[in-house]
């Protein structure tokens, strides 16, 4: 959504309004600017002024217009998600404030700003983040496994889905798409032939966990964003997804997300949770993250086409091709 001088004007407005529920010494903000990140959301930064001449910034997360409801677990149920993903060792921001309908700004939350790089193609190249990728695969296992120590029956609202499910979901959507690809029906036919048994122990999925929503500093992962595709489901599924080749920015020889390799991040990940991990489950969800990217991806032409012509949705349409020629690579493999 393009940014208008109204739209700047009324949130700021707002923001000054509960400054002092985000700091008590607060008196005001400052420096407020619309951020480019956030393909679903209103991502706004700004800082908070104090009597002492202090002033910190924050991040605004706020649903599209304030009031716009999107796909995903609800902004509100997704600052929760982040403070329990703090009880157990995952690095997040700080959340400092939930909306209410008072604050007359709608629906979103306010946490606090992290330092740190999210592009992906950045992470993978740039010379200051050299150090942080040496070890960043062996991180992401260990957060991940953090990550699903979070109670799952805490959030009850959450959806879940046993593996098959998902292939059938996933065999929906691109059913719903007009161009038929018999690479998609090839890789739905091998997922549906090889799923997994349900987990014995539905874990809390973050559902974005990728190179791109990871906040990354020198000193290596600094917070886990976008919490909005959280589920309930099987573990494996984030492993899966951070190896998807699209989350590699051209680094395709490392499978974890550009920056890592697959060995490092199930170390990380069975150090932790003190379990060994099924090697053949794990390359499933590889396929599996890849198909739903592709579905993702094919069902970009139809938006593209209707109500979200924007250069962004072009791009992901034609990369569908490209999940095709992954799809081949990992069946075979």
């Amino acid at each position: 959504m393009a940014l208008t001088e109204s739209t700047g004007v009324t949130v700021e407005a707002g923001l000054h309004r509960i400054a002092e529920k985000i700091d008590r010494a607060a008196t005001g903000v400052s420096g407020l600017e619309r951020l480019s990140g956030g393909a679903t959301q209103e991502i706004w930064r700004f800082d908070i002024e104090t009597s002492g001449g202090k002033s910190d910034s924050y991040i605004l997360r706020r649903a599209p217009g304030g009031t716009r409801v999107t796909q995903g677990t609800g902004l509100e149920l997704e600052a929760e998600l982040m403070e329990a993903a703090a009880q157990v060792g995952v690095p997040v921001a700080e959340v400092a404030h939930v909306l209410t309908p008072a604050d007359g700004l709608g629906r979103g939350f306010v946490m606090r700003f992290v330092e740190g790089e999210t592009l992906g193609g950045r992470i993978v190249k740039s010379d200051h983040l050299r150090a942080a990728r040496q070890t960043l695969a062996f991180e992401c296992g260990e957060t991940l496994a953090r990550l699903h120590q979070i109670p799952a029956a805490d959030f009850p609202a959450l959806t879940r889905a046993a593996p098959a499910e998902l292939v059938e979901k996933q065999r929906l959507a691109y059913r719903g798409t007009s161009i038929r690809r018999p690479v998609f029906d090839l890789a739905l036919r091998w997922l549906a032939d090889n799923a997994p048994p349900p987990p014995a122990r539905p874990a809390l999925v973050h559902g974005d966990f990728r190179n791109g929503n990871l906040m990354i500093g020198p000193d290596g992962l600094r917070a886990v964003l976008d919490w909005e595709l959280a589920h309930v489901g099987d573990p494996l599924e984030d492993l899966g997804w951070i190896c998807v080749n699209s989350w590699r920015f051209g680094r395709i020889e490392l499978p974890v997300g550009g920056f890592g390799m697959l060995e490092d991040l199930l170390s990380g990940y069975e150090r932790v949770s003190r379990t060994r991990l099924d090697r053949a489950a794990v390359h499933w969800w590889q396929v599996y993250g890849t198909i739903r990217w592709g579905t993702i991806c094919a069902s970009s032409i139809a938006a593209f086409r209707g109500e979200d012509a924007t250069m962004e949705r072009a791009m992901i349409a034609r990369r569908t091709s490209e999940t095709e020629i992954d799809l081949l690579r990992l069946i075979a493999s």
